[in-house]
């Protein structure tokens, strides 16, 4: 039997771009704003704080064009433990950005990985 294309294969396929953003040892909203920066490869004007990240997430003008995008986000866990408020505000920033998206010619879809998040196929914080 032939095993099929990875999701993130078929994605990439359709014309989707993907994204690991890895939050592993992230412990504050410094660095999770750090680590969105660096894997998002966010423009120069954004402001690493909440709204900052939510204008950013709804206006893709700084993005390369694509139908649609999934950021695969892994290693969560540790950091909605110990930082549950900064958490709630993060998985707020990202619900609205898909429901921004949602019936627009590109779309945008934001997963939270279970388990490690050591090994998928999306890529280390990379586009494409």
């Amino acid at each position: 039997m032939t095993a099929g294309p990875t999701l993130t294969q078929a994605l990439r396929a359709s014309g989707w771009t993907t994204t690991r953003l890895d939050l592993r040892g992230v412990a504050d909203k410094a660095a999770f704003m750090e680590r969105c920066a660096r894997a998002l490869d966010l423009p120069d004007w954004f402001g690493r704080n909440w709204d900052a990240l939510a204008d950013c997430l709804t206006d893709l003008s700084w993005a390369p064009p694509a139908q649609g995008r999934v950021l695969l986000v892994t290693g969560w866990q540790t950091y909605a433990g110990t930082r549950p408020d900064e958490w709630g505000t993060a998985q707020e920033v990202f619900a609205d950005a898909v429901t921004y998206w949602r019936g627009r010619d590109t779309g945008m879809e934001i997963l939270l990985t279970i388990g490690d998040g050591g090994s998928d196929d999306a890529g280390a914080g990379t586009p494409g």
